[in-house]
């Protein structure tokens, strides 16, 4: 498991589940000047477990460098409310701008297992970051 956690530096396990999360600022889509940064995140969802579940929902806290918080609620991800074999994964990449050069991001996701029901999976809290030279 070393490599992978190379390429997913943040990591939080909730039962038989394992979400990673890799982060990357892109300086092509931020605009310094005008107060505006944007990062890339890749999350990978991974089932451990015996039983299919199901992605139903996502809740993040993102939290900008002045102390601003604001919450985004909504059904699956990117559009997908994915099912995960057991022994599988699900990923992908969704964006992130915030109005300052810092910032972070941390939620869950609510999972529906085999029996019909739910439960709560944390996604681990990763740093928004850009570098010093896109200040």
């Amino acid at each position: 498991m070393e490599m992978i956690d190379s390429f997913f530096p943040f990591a939080a396990t909730t039962g038989s589940i394992t979400v990673r999360v890799a982060v990357s600022y892109l300086p092509e889509q931020s605009h310094p000047a005008l107060g505006r940064w944007f990062w890339a995140y890749h999350v990978r969802v991974e089932n451990h477990g015996d039983d299919t579940v199901q992605l139903i929902s996502r809740h993040w806290r993102i939290s900008d460098g002045r102390g601003q918080t604001s919450e985004v609620e909504g059904e699956g991800v990117v559009g997908e409310q994915p099912l995960i074999m057991p022994g599988g994964a699900y990923d992908y990449v969704s964006g992130c701008p915030l109005p300052t050069p810092e910032g972070s991001m941390v939620g869950s996701y609510a999972m529906e297992l085999g029996d019909g029901s739910q439960m709560l999976v944390a996604i681990p809290h990763f740093p928004l970051q850009a570098p010093a030279t896109a200040l």
